[in-house]
């Protein structure tokens, strides 16, 4: 079983993190504190995230810094990220949190729901990438697989299994479809479509093979 997906939550104040934590509580992931930008960009180092909750306001390195430095490496640009910060905050805050690469910008207080049926969202299309990924390498396995005399067999089993992991990622997606139509959020658009188009190059792969 694949390891839960984990949440980077990235704020100074204790209590914003316990209160974060506990919106996510009913969520099948793994939240992660970090204080400061400095300790989310190290947990960075080591740990793969699903999604960063990031508040803005922090001393030293602000949420605009730390967001900086994570689309600047390689290894974690293409994390999405939503900025968090007080309803008070400058006007220009949520351009430039856009600006910084967030694909969201909530004000608090939030609605405790709009923000979990987020990051449900994020999360389940973090996991259905998971799972395309290890079912891509099997197909390419099978691509690049000679089969020499007595592996027919073996493809004859291995096909039918990976079809239907692939009908049930696409049925998941469906069910993400209107999940993601509830919570009407543009930002989403873009992951839902690059899944999309996954989706249809494994199947037409596979297709090919049966």
């Amino acid at each position: 079983m694949p390891d839960r997906a984990k949440i980077l939550l990235v704020d100074d104040r204790e209590e914003n993190l316990i209160a974060l934590e506990a919106i996510l509580s009913s969520l099948d992931l793994v939240p992660v504190r970090a204080k400061s930008g400095e300790e989310a960009l190290k947990a960075l180092l080591s740990t793969e995230f699903a999604l960063i909750l990031l508040d803005v306001r922090m001393p030293g390195m602000d949420g605009f810094e730390t967001a900086s430095h994570i689309k600047r490496r390689e290894r974690t640009r293409n994390i999405p990220i939503i900025f968090l910060t007080v309803v008070d905050s400058a006007p220009d805050y949520a351009f430039r949190s856009y600006a910084a690469g967030a694909v969201d910008y909530l004000t608090k207080p939030f609605d405790p729901w709009v923000l979990r049926a987020k990051v449900a969202v994020f999360v389940e299309l973090y996991n259905m990438n998971r799972r395309l990924t290890e079912q891509a390498s099997m197909l390419r396995e099978r691509l690049n697989d000679e089969l020499p005399a007595g592996r027919d067999g073996d493809q004859a089993a291995v096909l039918p299994e990976l079809s239907r992991r692939l009908t049930a990622v696409e049925d998941e997606l469906t069910r993400v479809r209107e999940a993601a139509r509830k919570t009407d959020d543009p930002a989403l658009a873009g992951p839902l479509s690059d899944l999309t188009d996954r989706l249809k190059h494994l199947r037409a792969g596979l297709d090919a093979l049966s």
